[in-house]
């Protein structure tokens, strides 16, 4: 037997038993003879005591050749420490090991860095080259341990209410779900692809025309997209569902109690803006991107958008009045206590500003009743004060102000409110501040080509108003039954009633430009499954590592993965993504060019 016991588990209750443990050794004092050991596995920390004078063998030597993480095995009995040596950092803190016996089981050489929760201030990239090494520290071990349970609570949830989890395949066909697809050469039909799944998004609506009624997967997704704090690169999980006979509302009331179980069990923040009836907030796209400058805004704070196009109409300055008569806005932004900002915090919120689009970002302030502004000289210090006493700016407040097309406006000003919250220390992580964003634009233009109409979001929505809408509005009028869920600024969840009939979708899709043939060949089992009677059916897909990243104050979401890829894509510990034989190649009927 290699152990009888865990590193975590002996108490005081288990003294004068002999015991053999198992672990790592994760340090060594030598008190002049008497020699401590810290032995180490997945469940705590063990001090074992080798004492020379008590044991007849030659175990002390043995232990002065021992270094740091070689792997042994010992037996001792278990002692009661000294109560002016009690460890209370540690589970096993008022118990040690008197060792009578030590096996060596592994060797280690020299570490690239010291095992200890003080290592993330080793370089990353050396981190995740020895990531086997870094996955020692009781940190991460503890986060893959909280989202282990977390699944399993998913898991429980899901099948509570009736829901059966399906597997759905990971070699599929290539479709436009909004990023790039990672694309798998087939040997057997030389010049063809497989396509590792975005989402599991036709096969589980097949699921709800197959009569599954309610389905459900922690599903594996891949996406070739640029990796950030939030997003992992290449691969994540989701939680899919699907529900047949359901309209928005239903989702909506399967999704609320999952997540409020989830902030209780696994975080201690507190959720800080639900309704009267204990429901999350619902802000239509529109109100969110007019009022917080966001599809996903963080509701943790107010600091809203105003409009105060009327108030600047036909002013008399040029930069207002031609945005005006091209049918763009004029919002502003008031700040409290945002005089305070230094000159340099201002020049920085124009750089921010102009990062998003803008040409550049004026402002007033208001200080012991002074008005300060560079646009005193176009609009007048009458006109200002108007503006002011609109926005209900007090002394000390600061008004930031845009004005360009909707879509653009909301963008610079929403990248001000964030940045001035994160001066101003708004951003509470012990507060947690749900909303739907409900009412999405069905179209938008093409972010490639600028004149061509494309979907915003999923292209297998239902059209609000249906085939009557697709037919009679214009396209950029056409709101979409899609449903986003956002969490204190991070979109956490997408979702949609789906589009069932092959009338509507072949109309939604000719709108961005696809022909029925198109249509056909990608999405033939979808379309030809319709055609057999499909339920009204709807759902949505939580980022289960993002929420979960969220819930802990995570740094990184890579900090949730066991082996996560660094910030450019790479695998450093494996080498991925690599050069591959000629004859691997042959075999796919592939060949390289430079």
């Amino acid at each position: 037997m290699l152990r009888t016991h865990t590193c975590g588990e002996l108490r005081l209750k288990n003294v004068n038993t002999v015991v053999t443990l198992s672990g790592w050794v994760s340090s060594i004092r030598n008190h002049g003879g008497l020699i401590f050991m810290d032995l180490r596995d997945h469940y705590g920390i063990t001090q074992i005591v080798f004492d020379p004078q008590k044991n007849t063998s030659n175990i002390n030597s043995i232990v002065e050749e021992i270094g740091l993480e070689w792997v042994v095995k010992i037996t001792g009995k278990i002692i009661a420490r000294q109560s002016d040596v009690v460890n209370s950092k540690i589970s096993t803190g008022e118990i040690e090991i008197l060792a009578q016996e030590i096996e060596v089981l592994s060797k280690s050489i020299i570490l690239p860095f010291e095992i200890s929760d003080k290592t993330d201030a080793v370089n990353e990239n050396l981190r995740l080259k020895y990531r086997y090494l870094d996955l020692r520290r009781s940190k991460l071990q503890n986060i893959l341990s909280i989202r282990d349970k977390y699944i399993q609570h998913i898991r429980n949830y899901f099948h509570a209410n009736g829901f059966m989890e399906v597997q759905t395949p990971i070699l599929a066909n290539s479709s436009p779900e909004g990023a790039r697809d990672f694309l798998v050469p087939s040997r057997l039909y030389p010049g063809k692809f497989y396509a590792l799944p975005q989402a599991p998004q036709q096969f589980k609506q097949l699921l709800m025309v197959g009569g599954i009624d309610k389905y459900f997967q922690i599903a594996p997704c891949f996406r070739d997209e640029d990796p950030r704090l939030d997003r992992h690169y290449g691969e994540f999980y989701q939680l899919d569902m699907e529900m047949s006979f359901v309209e928005q509302e239903d989702v909506f009331a399967i999704m609320e109690p999952l997540m409020k179980e989830l902030i209780e069990k696994f975080s201690s923040k507190k959720i800080c803006n639900l309704l009267p009836n204990g429901n999350f907030q619902r802000l239509t796209w529109k109100e969110a991107m007019e009022k917080y400058g966001s599809d996903k805004p963080d509701l943790r704070f107010g600091l809203e958008i105003i409009k105060i196009d009327d108030l600047v109409e036909n002013s008399g300055f040029a930069v207002f009045d031609k945005v005006l008569k091209n049918k763009g806005v004029v919002h502003a932004l008031k700040i409290d206590g945002g005089a305070k900002f230094t000159r340099s915090e201002l020049d920085n919120f124009e750089v921010l500003a102009k990062k998003n689009g803008a040409g550049g970002l004026a402002y007033l302030t208001l200080n012991n009743d002074a008005l300060v502004s560079p646009l005193i000289k176009f609009l007048g210090e009458q006109k200002l004060r108007e503006i002011a006493t609109k926005v209900k700016a007090q002394n000390g407040d600061v008004v930031f102000f845009a004005a360009d097309d909707f879509v653009k406006v909301c963008s610079i000003l929403g990248a001000v409110r964030s940045q001035a919250a994160n001066l101003l220390g708004l951003k509470d992580n012990a507060r947690v501040a749900l909303v739907w964003i409900v009412d999405f634009p069905m179209y938008s233009y093409s972010e490639i080509e600028t004149d061509k109409i494309d979907f915003s979001h999923n292209p297998f929505c239902m059209p609000q108003g249906g085939l009557k809408a697709l037919q009679e509005k214009s396209p950029l009028e056409i709101l979409a039954y899609q449903y986003d869920l956002v969490f204190n600024g991070f979109e956490i969840s997408s979702g949609a009633i789906r589009n069932h009939d092959p009338e509507i979708m072949y109309e939604a899709f000719k709108i961005a430009g696809y022909t029925r043939e198109q249509v056909d060949n990608k999405f033939r089992s979808m379309i030809t499954a319709f055609t057999y009677g499909a339920p009204p059916h709807g759902g949505n897909a939580p980022g289960i590592d993002r929420i979960l990243m969220l819930l802990n104050d995570v740094d990184s979401i890579r900090d949730i993965y066991a082996f996560p890829k660094d910030g450019q894509g790479k695998d450093l510990m494996s080498n991925a993504p690599s050069s591959v034989e000629p004859n691997q190649l042959k075999d796919l009927h592939l060949r390289l060019v430079d």
